[in-house]
């Protein structure tokens, strides 16, 4: 596996995106945002993870280069962060990789923030084969009722911001408009899947999940 920063502009100004390239690629892009903490080190990780699994994974930095130290730091950076700017960064992230690295469609994930950024992405943009969402907020009905991308939105049932009513207006969506969405449920809290926060991280939850997400990939890409 090999790392490099990808430099690219959006309407708000340039910024950057972590690239991890694997040693043997399956051919394979996945689109990974980051949490409300920024591009940190942590969504480095589930990048190079990504890389390890055949895939070539980019994070671009939605906060061009800010990162949190607390959470109201991170609060008021993502209610700093304009939708349409954080959806135009995505946009513009999928446009340089395909100028750069040739690949024509993508999967896209993330969490937290990153879980509500990618799932819009799925509804408004171009190029996207495949959504995972971690744990994101849903977008509203006219909105989602576009989704044609096969997703899998994973959510905890302990979690009490992307909580129960959430998840079953997505449900109720997923049969009104016959969306491609599977809702999978971890008895879990919010960010179960990050690793460097061991108040919330489940292990078997996180094993679970990734190996459902990077098979879909594979399967979907």
């Amino acid at each position: 596996m090999n790392t490099e920063t990808l430099s690219f502009d959006t309407a708000n100004g340039a910024t950057t995106a972590y690239v991890a390239k694997p040693d043997s690629a399956n051919g394979k892009a996945v689109i990974l945002i980051q949490e409300w903490w920024g591009l940190n080190e942590h969504i480095k990780d589930i990048a190079n993870r990504y890389a390890d699994e055949g895939f070539t994974a980019i994070a671009p930095d939605l906060y061009r280069g800010k990162l949190a130290a607390n959470p109201q730091e991170a609060g008021a950076m993502m209610q700093a962060l304009q939708l349409e700017d954080g959806l135009d960064t995505i946009k513009n992230t999928i446009d340089a990789v395909k100028d750069k690295y040739g690949f024509a469609h993508f999967g896209i994930s993330g969490y937290c923030m990153g879980g509500t950024y990618a799932l819009r992405a799925a509804c408004t943009l171009e190029g996207l084969s495949a959504c995972a969402p971690f744990y994101g907020d849903i977008p509203e009905e006219d909105v989602l009722k576009n989704l044609s991308t096969p997703t899998i939105f994973i959510s905890g049932t302990k979690d009490q911001w992307i909580n129960a009513e959430k998840v079953g207006y997505l449900e109720e969506m997923t049969s009104k408009y016959e969306l491609p969405v599977t809702s999978v449920k971890y008895e879990a809290d919010h960010a179960f899947f990050n690793n460097t926060r061991p108040e919330v991280y489940d292990e078997t939850a996180s094993r679970d999940a990734w190996a459902l997400v990077t098979g879909f990939f594979n399967d979907k890409l």
